[in-house]
């Protein structure tokens, strides 16, 4: 079993996920547990193996919209601690700029610290359960690994 930080997922993940589907990605190899990243907007100069794409030995590190983390995550949270103003967030999420209005509304209700706790828990969680899912064990937390 391939075995990977939590810290370096969770910056491979971020990355993968700071653009629009597949315009970043990041390839986690199962033969010695190092990722390669790889953006179609801005090379790199890292070397990446030759068969990334082709072989089954590496596992494309997902997009947070393939983990329900995205507008999905933001109005769970919006349910759960502010129902009453579930529908405004909702019509946030039909147009462009939803996170700046969205972040912009939980600052004004004092809830942003509380979002970013639950969206970092739920991160970790559905990280971890893909992890587990391709047999990748992983080795500490987010908050281990920055302390």
């Amino acid at each position: 079993m391939v075995t990977v930080t939590y810290s370096e997922l969770s910056e491979a993940f971020d990355f993968v996920s700071s653009a629009a589907p597949t315009e970043h990605l990041a390839y986690l190899s199962l033969d010695t547990g190092a990722i390669y990243w790889v953006s179609e907007l801005n090379p790199f100069d890292e070397e990446v193996p030759d068969d990334l794409e082709s072989s089954d030995r590496y596992l494309v590190i997902p997009h947070k919209n393939d983990l329900d983390l995205g507008s999905r995550l933001a109005l769970r949270f919006a349910e759960e601690e502010l129902p009453g103003q579930y529908q405004i967030i909702e019509r946030f999420f039909r147009s462009r700029g939803a996170y700046a209005r969205f972040k912009e509304l939980l600052a004004a209700h004092g809830c942003l610290d509380k979002w970013f706790a639950f969206e970092a828990a739920a991160t970790e969680t559905a990280l971890r359960d893909w992890c587990t899912e391709n047999g990748v064990e992983v080795l500490g937390t987010e908050e281990e690994s920055s302390s």
